[in-house]
């Protein structure tokens, strides 16, 4: 078995997903990527991250899908023998206004968001317990602690995360496993692009700028590697977008 430390990124072929892979691989970790596109589309991303050192693997499955989580997680046991580090990153958006919002809008964004973190934290955490040692990072969002007009699904979603957290940090502090979670502000990906408006958002961030994915990267790292005493935390990255 590797003594480099292995960090599983769902949602990991792109995106913020995608910088904090190359942040972890940077900093000594080995990788697997977890995406819904297909190996052909997501071997970009695994050639970038071998190019800085690191081994990379590919995983494709549906992280909204319990029985496909825990195949796929039980065979990157069997092939590589551990997990030191979950990011659950995988997210999309539905948004609209609530009395517009239909249920599947609703339950899409809740099962992938939410549901996903806990299939995927769910499979990961028995072998996190067996090591006595690991760290999951939920990626949450500001809307998850403030709120947002036209996303009450988004926002549940990312609420929920924070108290998925908060609960598995008190029950695995033992275990020697530190849950935190990250709520990023307004991030530069392909997932706020369709926003509009840029303009008028930064004038609500004290630092003048939108934040990029690298900035959410840096402080998954931290969590990841550079603490051993931080846990149960919902850390705002976001420009001082709240104070």
């Amino acid at each position: 078995m590797s003594e480099r430390k292995i960090a599983l990124i769902t949602g990991g072929s792109r995106g913020i997903g995608f910088s904090c892979a190359k942040e972890l691989a940077k900093a000594g970790c080995d990788i697997i990527i977890n995406d819904i596109c297909d190996a052909a589309t997501a071997q970009p991303a695994i050639d970038e991250i071998k190019s800085l050192g690191a081994e990379a693997w590919f995983y494709q499955f549906d992280v909204s899908n319990d029985e496909q989580v825990h195949t796929a997680v039980e065979k990157m046991i069997a092939e590589h023998g551990k997990i030191d580090i979950l990011l659950n990153n995988a997210g999309i958006t539905k948004d609209g206004l609530f009395v517009k919002m239909d249920a599947e809008q609703w339950e899409r964004v809740i099962k992938i968001n939410l549901g996903s973190a806990y299939y995927v934290s769910h499979a990961v955490i028995k072998y996190m317990m067996k090591a006595r040692q690991g760290a999951i990072i939920n990626m949450s969002s500001v809307v998850g602690l403030h709120g947002n007009a036209g996303q009450a699904n988004y926002s549940a979603s990312k609420a929920g995360l924070i108290g998925l957290t908060k609960t598995l940090a008190k029950e695995f502090g033992k275990r020697n496993i530190r849950v935190n979670a990250v709520c990023p502000g307004f991030i530069q990906t392909a997932m706020t692009a369709d926003l509009g408006n840029t303009d008028e958002y930064m004038k609500l961030i004290p630092m003048g700028r939108l934040g990029t994915p690298e900035d959410i990267a840096k402080v998954v790292k931290f969590l990841a590697l550079d603490t051993d005493y931080v846990t149960g935390q919902a850390i705002e990255v976001s420009g001082g977008l709240i104070i």
